[in-house]
């Protein structure tokens, strides 16, 4: 049978990063898709005219070639730019009970974002100097090291001692901060109760833990990129992205297969040697097209990959005997006990634009200090991209997708889905009401999603958005596997559930399969 270099499972950015930057270093190259639509999380739809993102929408450095954001040099290595919209503020935090604050205009630049603040709290914005300047050395080495020259093995230190001597130096003596949680280098400059609100907010949205669980580097990265780059946003939406890199894989020769279900992993002993498609007559893993590689990459998450993609476990013959666990049993168990953040809860809206002409694009609404951020439906974020990008609805509309986060269990698809759905959503109308109070009259297009709804399109295990591994508590796993020739990207790799640790995640596999 034919035979590829490289076949990788699932299209989300993860998988396209590593199958264009491999393509582009002269393999064969197939990813297949089970959607009809490539981008994983990250994918763009159109419903009656509206366009809509699915997940990501705050973006920083997409359109300036000078950007440390990952996905930018790695755009720029495949020989493909965007055209964005640039915007300041990046977008507007509502915290309840503390007069002018209810409205914090979140601003790229350090100097404006400290002015900001110090119109809340003159104290805190001392406090908050203090601590951004800890993450913004930190920052300065961080940036002193191309992403594109990483790699997560024994030979990746040996290769930056060749291309990047001296940032790894000025990285080295950063080393305990790297290793640090953000709440760590807070608990150190901050005590001010509402800049450590604002500073565990920042983390959630990056990470989807707060300040305590969120590895500094990830902060640092933030706001170096938003002081030196600028904000902005893809014309055309995340789906922009998704072509773009596509065209990137394209153009070196890869390929995509669209509604290609990989049903499972092919093994020869404890050694990936292809795919096994869903069959055309149902949902069993039998009778599916067989597609040789000499390496897998699974974009699929590691609960995903190792529950549902390898091989099932022996079952025990006639004389009561099972066949011995194969070698990568113990991964595949602790990749199953790893936590994971929440699904979500998704409002879709098409809604009348008329008397809306100062509307900004990005909200982030906490409904009561009484809960932690993190808590379920207390913290709303809304997109209204259609400010920046008027072509992504119909004259006089606006798109908006609001999200907040909500547990898997207890959701059923029975008699009571929809109501329950609805229910649901009123905590992300609530919000919305803060920024559009009069948004339900102005409704075109409702659309709600469940986790339910993230589990079954994005085929993701209960819909989460990746793992919940605390910053000092665990280790994300990174690309390789005990499984020879198979390897994992994605939010299940890298710290961060956002767009740069997923682009990461797939240069750091390319480059160990590439040298």
């Amino acid at each position: 049978m034919d035979q590829y270099d490289c076949i990788v499972i699932g299209s989300g950015i993860g998988g396209l990063v590593a199958a264009g930057l491999l393509a582009q270093a002269g393999q064969r190259v197939l990813v297949c898709e089970s959607h009809a639509i490539a981008g994983g999380a990250a994918h763009s739809f159109g419903h009656q005219g509206f366009t809509f993102d699915s997940g990501p929408s705050f973006y920083c450095g997409l359109g300036d070639v000078a950007s440390r954001n990952p996905l930018t040099q790695v755009l720029a290595k495949l020989g493909e730019t965007l055209e964005t919209v640039a915007y300041d503020p990046l977008g507007h935090y509502h915290f309840p009970g503390r007069a002018g604050a209810q409205a914090f205009p979140v601003y790229g630049k350090c100097d404006r974002y400290r002015q900001a603040l110090a119109q809340v709290t003159p104290q805190g914005v001392q406090q908050f100097a203090r601590f951004e300047r800890r993450l913004l050395r930190l920052y300065e080495a961080l940036k002193g090291i191309s992403v594109l020259d990483i790699r997560p093995d024994s030979k990746g230190i040996a290769s930056l001692l060749v291309k990047h001597p001296l940032g790894l130096a000025k990285l080295l003596l950063q080393l305990p901060k790297v290793q640090r949680s953000v709440g760590q280098v807070m608990d150190a400059t901050v005590s001010d109760p509402w800049v450590r609100r604002l500073i565990d907010l920042e983390c959630f949205l990056l990470s989807g833990l707060n300040a305590h669980g969120t590895i500094a580097p990830e902060v640092a990265f933030m706001l170096g990129e938003r002081t030196t780059t600028v904000i902005d946003y893809p014309i055309g939406g995340s789906g922009a992205i998704v072509a773009a890199l596509l065209r990137g894989l394209r153009r070196f020769g890869g390929e995509l297969r669209l509604k290609a279900h990989v049903a499972e992993i092919v093994l020869a002993g404890d050694r990936a040697v292809g795919v096994r498609l869903r069959g055309v007559s149902g949902p069993g893993k039998a009778g599916g097209e067989v597609i040789l590689g000499k390496r897998i990459i699974s974009n699929a998450t590691r609960w995903d990959t190792f529950a549902k993609l390898l091989p099932e476990k022996s079952l025990p013959t006639v004389s009561n005997t099972v066949s011995p666990e194969p070698a990568w049993a113990n991964e595949q168990a602790q990749a199953l006990r790893v936590p994971a953040v929440e699904s979500f809860m998704h409002l879709h809206l098409g809604i009348r634009s008329g008397g809306l002409p100062h509307l900004t694009g990005h909200h982030v609404v906490v409904h009561t200090d009484d809960q932690p951020v993190t808590t379920p439906g207390n913290t709303c974020m809304i997109s209204i991209p259609s400010v920046w990008d008027p072509n992504l609805a119909p004259a006089g509309h606006h798109v908006i997708h609001a999200y907040t986060l909500e547990p898997f269990a207890g959701w059923v698809r029975d008699g009571g889905y929809g109501a329950q759905k609805r229910a649901k959503a009123e905590t992300l109308y609530r919000a919305l009401e803060q920024v559009i109070p009069d948004i339900r009259s102005r409704i075109a297009l409702e659309l709600i999603g469940t986790p339910l709804t993230h589990a079954s399109y994005l085929r993701r295990h209960q819909g989460t958005y990746g793992p919940a591994i605390v910053a000092g508590q665990g280790r994300f796993p990174g690309p390789k596997t005990t499984i020879e020739n198979l390897y994992c990207v994605g939010d299940s790799t890298m710290p961060g559930i956002g767009v740069p640790a997923v682009t990461a995640s797939g240069i750091f596999c390319a480059n160990m399969l590439t040298g």
